[in-house]
């Protein structure tokens, strides 16, 4: 059993809302939990690291692009019950938009597919619960 299971407290995870073009950068998850679902590029923050460290670092490693972070824009919670009700998973997921500054996106063991989507485009795709609603905020939080 992953140390991720049945958590005796909540998770905290990044992501990252990255702007570039009227466009928001998308990455479909290639494993568990949401294999096969577009969500912001992001993960678990790691002892020491503050959150803007590890927004930058889990960006870099889960689709190679760097981005200038110009706030929070949102934090959810992500919990998955078994079939008793007890919490399997509880992750507090806080999302920064940013703005691209370098890289073009590549797959990678955790990402299997990487897009720029306008805003419109994200009702069409299979995503994360709370996707669409995370994006207009990063465009809220940029100004566009």
């Amino acid at each position: 059993m992953s140390d991720r299971s049945y958590p005796p407290r909540p998770i905290l995870a990044v992501s990252t809302a990255v702007l570039r073009s009227g466009r928001v950068l998308l990455a479909r998850r290639a494993n568990a939990p949401g294999a096969g679902l577009y969500s912001l590029p992001g993960g678990l923050v790691e002892i020491g690291e503050t959150l803007a460290e590890a927004a930058a670092r889990e960006l870099m490693e889960e689709v190679g692009v760097t981005a200038q972070p110009i706030g929070l824009c949102g934090a959810r919670d992500v919990i998955h019950r078994d079939d008793e009700g007890q919490v399997a998973r509880h992750f507090v997921v806080v999302t920064y938009a940013a703005l691209w500054t370098s890289g073009e996106p590549a797959t990678s063991l955790e990402a299997d597919d990487v897009r720029w989507v306008a805003p419109h485009e994200i009702a069409g795709l299979p995503t994360t619960e709370g996707l669409a609603e995370a994006v207009a905020a990063a465009f809220a939080r940029a100004g566009r």
